[in-house]
């Protein structure tokens, strides 16, 4: 598809300067641009590349002003970031959507799919599930017995979504993204350990992205929860019971324990790991690498470290722990100038 600069200010509501007729079939990073590229200006540390980049349209904030020529034509818009996401979702919608049952697919006879689906070569759609309208699985996706995939729900190859799971409206899952595997419950014996069965589910409410290889898993009784609107990204472990609270969102490697409350609009760096059986208050940040032992009350706040403190303290301390060998050192020379003295004192005495 192909747009000119005019086009795409009136889709995003910006302000042209240069060519309203430039036209673009592609997006480029700034510093990659080329010929029919689209590109974007929001970091400052990038602006050398606006001024030799190929591209032929790129979009700035409202308050960017050049310090050289700029070849490309410029549309203004109050978030760049912003608008290049609008952009995108809108390029996205335009796509033709996947419809059709393939013949290699299988469908239990007591499965209920609605209309305008698309279910590719090898999904296997369980006993009485349910498959909602406008839903798109692609091949080796798998629907076990008695679970609900919401409309418009987008399954990627090899994601799989167990027995008497739920899946909400518009909801995308990954490849081997997997919803209601067994939760990692075992009683010690003498003998080793007994698996204690998982006989709860995994509830994933509407507008919830789940990357690849991510795991959601059944609760041992009742559900698991991700509410709406959560944004776990891959190689994500959610274990049972837990409850991860609407529009927080995850990034790669984030563990979170059995039986834990996470508060809604949180934000988890890379390898967050939470102890089990642990509340977090709503907004809270978590900076990367960072392990949440105990409960989290005060809302809003940002934390970092091991075991997770608050940011600011935790990055004080990081200063005097970088220190401590030569702090070290410095404290033993005392000790031995202290006990000269005192020497010294005593046989003058």
């Amino acid at each position: 598809m192909e747009f000119n600069a005019k086009m795409i200010a009136g889709l995003i509501g910006g302000t042209i300067v240069g060519d309203p007729e430039a036209k673009v079939n592609n997006v480029a990073k700034i510093e990659e641009g080329k010929p029919g590229c689209i590109s974007f200006l929001a970091n400052e540390k990038y602006e050398q590349y606006i001024y030799d980049t190929e591209s032929s349209v790129i979009l700035v904030n409202e308050n960017f002003e050049p310090k050289q020529t700029v070849k490309a034509t410029l549309i203004r818009v109050p978030d760049a970031r912003e608008a290049v996401g609008k952009l995108l979702a809108i390029y996205d919608s335009m796509k033709p959507k996947l419809k059709g049952i393939d013949p290699l697919a299988f469908i239990d006879p007591t499965a209920k799919v609605g209309k305008d689906v698309y279910l590719g070569p090898f999904v296997a759609i369980g006993p009485n599930a349910t498959i909602g309208d406008g839903c798109v699985l692609h091949p080796h996706a798998t629907v076990g017995a008695n679970a609900q995939i919401g409309e418009n729900t987008v399954m990627y190859s090899n994601s799989v979504v167990y027995h008497d799971c739920k899946v909400g409206k518009r909801c995308i899952l990954h490849a081997g993204c997997v919803i209601g595997a067994d939760g990692f419950g075992f009683a010690p014996t003498e003998e080793g350990y007994e698996k204690i069965p998982q006989i709860g589910i995994a509830t994933i409410e509407d507008d919830v992205e789940i990357g690849a290889n991510s795991c959601v898993d059944r609760a041992t009784m009742g559900s698991t929860y991700v509410r709406r609107g959560v944004k776990l990204d891959n190689l994500v472990q959610i274990a049972h019971n837990d409850d991860i609270g609407s529009h927080t969102v995850m990034s790669a490697q984030v563990g979170v324990a059995g039986s834990t409350k996470v508060g809604e609009w949180c934000m988890f760096g890379g390898q967050v790991g939470v102890a089990g059986h642990s509340k977090i208050a709503n907004k809270t940040l978590v900076g990367a690498q960072a392990g949440i032992i105990n409960t989290i009350k005060k809302e809003g706040q940002t934390i970092q470290g091991s075991p997770a403190i608050d940011a600011k303290n935790f990055w004080k301390s990081s200063v005097l722990f970088k220190n401590l060998p030569d702090m070290w050192a410095e404290m033993n020379q005392m000790r031995k100038e202290i006990k000269e003295l005192k020497e010294q004192i005593a046989a003058k005495v």
